[in-house]
């Protein structure tokens, strides 16, 4: 039997007609403009939960960031404040689905299961049967995203670490969407709410949730717990919305404010602007390591350094050269953190490549005619969290990520183009622990993983 949480504050925040919630939903997001051209993905929003006729076009301007993504989240991670139900910790639902005028939507058992074993976490359904921090937003989903599963946890008195804790468990791949529900300042004249809220905003932007007063958001713990995570994982957020209920259906004595923000993940991929300057150079880079090998064969010695050179060669940069012969691997060296200027690392590398990497003998004169080469710059490595193994593959992108791991002193890595030959996840993770000297189904608590990207020359 499906248990189904009735809606609990339809009709009364928002309408609980399906027509007229189309209506007012399609009202906001026109009022909020055109879709944003941001290529990048959303990973999490900030945004109010107060009457729509109030918080509406504020939510909206988060909303619409997600109508070019429409069908591409899977999950929705939804946490908001507790208004009615004191409780420490945080509460999971136990029901099926969840009712709204747009239709039930199904909620992520998997994800109340695994977050069951946490700290702080149990089911509570009495702190969802009235609470309206949540529910305000299903519609805003259901109109932008299409179908998904939905993840809603109603959070007390808990410290960011618990909170960020539980983000940390869920926290997925591209296939999930993390929303936090919060107002900002209660019932200050106009002038005054202003003022509170710019100190939030400030508190907000700065990924500081000890910044965040008391009294200046509702959410304030579960959005500290978001911005303790934000602030680990290198994300950038964005404001795109501060306003009160006197700048949209109130009077101005005594105000409500709201706010939105968006909030992306740093996934350490270099901007159209840095790749298409390293392929402005991607000339010279191959000629830098051709003659790097070509010294080398001359003389036996290493490659000289290369003179000083201004531009994108003279900044630091993390370079991978790699040979093959007859189609098959020759030699590959690479530096994974960028140290030194790039025409250096290059030369160096190119250098060890041909002739010190322990995999293969000193590359012979003869050779050369039979050898192709490819230079890999990559982007910063960045640290990855996850659970469990299953949650690394689920996050790692085929094709784009390449990815460094390392336990128990072994390390390796592997560069994107791998997945040329390893297109499978499962078959990527264990041949690069056997590159690493690790069992294919080595797994330990201390098990770490940083992914990168690369702009691939000369393949």
């Amino acid at each position: 039997m499906t248990v189904l949480r009735p809606t609990a504050v339809a009709g009364q925040f928002y309408p609980a007609d399906f027509a007229e919630a189309n209506r007012q939903l399609s009202a906001f997001l026109d009022g909020a403009g055109a879709r944003p051209a941001d290529p990048r993905r959303p990973k999490a929003l900030i945004a109010p939960h107060a009457g729509w006729i109030y918080s509406g076009p504020v939510a909206a301007s988060a909303y619409v960031r997600l109508l070019p993504w429409r069908g591409s989240y899977s999950r929705v991670v939804l946490l908001g404040p507790s208004h009615r139900v004191a409780l420490r910790g945080m509460a999971l639902s136990s029901a099926d689905q969840w009712a709204s005028p747009l239709g039930a939507v199904a909620l992520d058992k998997e994800g109340a299961a695994r977050l069951a074993g946490l700290a702080g976490v149990g089911i509570l359904d009495q702190a969802h049967a009235q609470e309206h921090s949540l529910e305000v937003h299903l519609p805003f989903l259901q109109a932008v995203l299409g179908e998904f599963s939905l993840l809603p946890v109603v959070v007390g008195d808990a410290p960011p670490d618990m909170v960020a804790a539980l983000l940390d468990s869920v926290w997925g791949g591209p296939e999930t969407l993390i929303v936090i529900s919060t107002d900002l300042s209660h019932y200050l004249p106009y002038g005054e709410c202003q003022k509170a809220d710019r100190r939030t905003v400030t508190a907000f932007e700065h990924l500081d949730p000890t910044a965040i007063s008391r009294d200046g958001a509702c959410g304030r713990i579960p959005v500290g717990g978001l911005l303790r995570t934000a602030e680990r994982r290198s994300m950038e957020i964005v404001t795109l919305d501060v306003r009160n209920s006197g700048d949209t259906a109130g009077t101005k004595d005594r105000v409500v404010g709201y706010g939105a923000w968006v909030l992306y993940e740093n996934t350490g991929e270099k901007s159209m602007s840095d790749e298409a300057a390293i392929r402005d150079v991607g000339q010279i880079l191959l000629d830098l390591a051709w003659a790097s090998i070509r010294h080398g064969l001359s003389n036996g010695a290493a490659a000289p350094p290369p003179a000083e050179r201004p531009g994108k060669l003279g900044e630091p940069g993390a370079v991978f050269v790699t040979l093959h012969r007859q189609g098959q691997l020759r030699g590959c060296i690479g530096s994974p953190i960028a140290w030194r200027p790039l025409a250096e690392d290059i030369t160096d590398n190119a250098f060890k490549a041909a002739f010190k990497d322990p995999r293969f003998p000193p590359l012979h004169l003869q050779e050369l005619d039979q050898l192709t080469l490819s230079v890999s710059v990559l982007t910063p490595p960045l640290p990855m969290s996850f659970t469990d193994e299953a949650d690394l593959l689920a996050q790692l992108r085929p094709r784009l990520d390449g990815l460094i791991i390392e336990d128990g002193g072994k390390r390796a890595l592997f560069l994107p183009s791998v997945w040329e030959q390893l297109a499978d996840k499962r078959a990527f993770l264990a041949h690069l622990k056997a590159k690493a000297g690790m069992a294919h189904d080595h797994w330990s608590p201390g098990f770490k993983a940083s992914r990168f990207q690369a702009v691939e020359i000369g393949k």
